[in-house]
């Protein structure tokens, strides 16, 4: 069986669905230190600590721990799965992986040709842009400032890191395994350049028999294609999923992408819901402002209509709500995760009132947040709606879920998602 370590929600739904999209199946687990997780009906664990936003030592223990859990289910294959621009405590949950498994080598493939993650000589971009020069040098909570992606693993761990450039990439599968040998002797890490799916496909060729993995998603719908095809059965079987409520729809994330997809849901005429994230900071005009919002959303989505609700995105009201919060001597994280918690508070609310039984969630901290107050301790992998966005089947309450990163998809996707989950649910 093949383990990995996801460090937020959404990422551990992206590399399952790089799995699946090769027909393995996927169980994504949320960790859990007290209870050791179960395998069953996978051939693909994928478990999520949520710990990017951790403090590094937290982040450690975590994936330490979850480790661990995957060395007593007898996995062969590890994967440490970060976000696909390297934010996060990266050295340190790679360090706690190995050190668990008592392993020396890693290979580290960032790329995610796909969605625009490319690599050439250690330096990451973003739709062509370096990483301090594209949006995520914006993040609120996470600046990425660093393109250099040798210095950003090296910052974080006392092993040494390597890289094997592009241009031995396109040598071949042969020349590019003895690099790697050459890479064992001399360091620790190493990060592997990419640019195209084809060159992940080389890449793939390379290292596929090695016990530890780490990076963006991308490479893992390559390395099926050296393991070996699986047909084991898909998780819809047999569930009725039919629902009368309409899709209900949470947005937590402040990303361009995001920004552009709520926007073009309500261009399209979707009934949405805007939260004052002012408010959040008084206990009681929070608590008006949650029962205003889980009022009007059960009305609507009892109707059978679908229904997005969202912190409001207007660039002054953020910058307001941070400055409330740092009155409350609150950090940028901080307010983050409390607008997090309101959202996750309407989204149960409104679950109890109605029972939908279709919920689409954008932004990574926010499907976290999300997923624990619904006490969703998982899901199965169904099926890929857009590049590294696939819809699940929720593990505890019977719900299907799309769990998107902030900073994936086209304008179009989240009407897309609503439109999936439908159809899927009418089968």
């Amino acid at each position: 069986m093949i383990g990995v370590v996801a460090d937020d929600t959404t990422g551990a739904n992206d590399i399952g669905l790089m799995f699946n999209n090769n027909h393995y199946a996927v169980k994504v687990v949320a960790f859990d230190e007290e209870e050791q997780p179960s395998a069953d009906q996978a051939d693909v664990l994928v478990i999520d600590t949520d710990s990017r936003l951790d403090t590094p030592e937290l982040s450690y223990e975590k994936v330490f721990k979850a480790t661990r859990q995957l060395q007593q289910l007898g996995c062969k294959t590890y994967f440490n799965k970060t976000c696909s621009v390297f934010r996060g405590n990266v050295g340190k949950e790679l360090d706690a992986m190995m050190d668990v498994l008592q392993e020396d080598f890693a290979a580290v493939i960032l790329a995610f040709p796909k969605n625009g993650r490319q690599t050439r000589h250690g330096i990451h971009t973003v739709h062509g842009k370096r990483l301090e020069e594209s949006g995520f040098a914006k993040d609120p909570v996470h600046p990425t400032l660093e393109s250099d992606i040798v210095k950003v693993l090296q910052s974080q761990t006392e092993r040494k890191v390597s890289l094997i450039p592009i241009e031995k990439v396109r040598e071949g599968v042969v020349s590019l395994r003895a690099a790697v040998a050459a890479a064992k002797r001399s360091s620790n890490y190493c990060i592997i350049d990419a640019e195209t799916q084809a060159d992940l496909f080389m890449v793939a060729g390379a290292v596929h028999d090695m016990p530890v993995l780490c990076g963006s998603s991308a490479i893992a719908e390559e390395l099926p294609k050296y393991w070996g095809p699986r047909n084991s059965p898909n998780p819809m079987n047999h569930k009725d999923m039919t629902d009368s409520n309409g899709v209900f729809i949470v947005s937590g994330s402040l990303t361009p992408q995001t920004k552009a997809q709520t926007a073009y849901l309500i261009q399209k005429g979707i009934d949405y819901i805007i939260l004052d994230s002012r408010n959040f900071f008084h206990p009681g005009r929070q608590s008006e402002e949650i029962e205003r919002a889980v009022k009007l959303a059960s009305g609507i989505i009892q109707m059978g209509k679908d229904v997005l609700i969202m912190a409001d995105n207007d660039p002054d009201v953020v910058k307001e709500t941070k400055e409330i919060g740092q009155s409350h001597h609150l950090d940028s994280l901080s307010v983050s995760k409390t607008i997090s918690d309101v959202l996750a508070v309407v989204t149960q609310k409104v679950l109890e009132q109605t029972g939908y039984k279709r919920l689409i969630v954008a932004g990574g901290d926010t499907s976290g947040t999300v997923c624990r107050k619904l006490e969703i301790k998982g899901n199965y992998i169904v099926q890929e709606i857009e590049t590294g966005l696939p819809s699940g089947l929720a593990i505890g309450p019977e719900l299907l879920i799309v769990l998107k990163s902030g900073s994936f998809g086209t304008p179009e996707f989240l009407e897309r998602a609503i439109q999936h989950l439908k159809e899927i649910s009418s089968k």
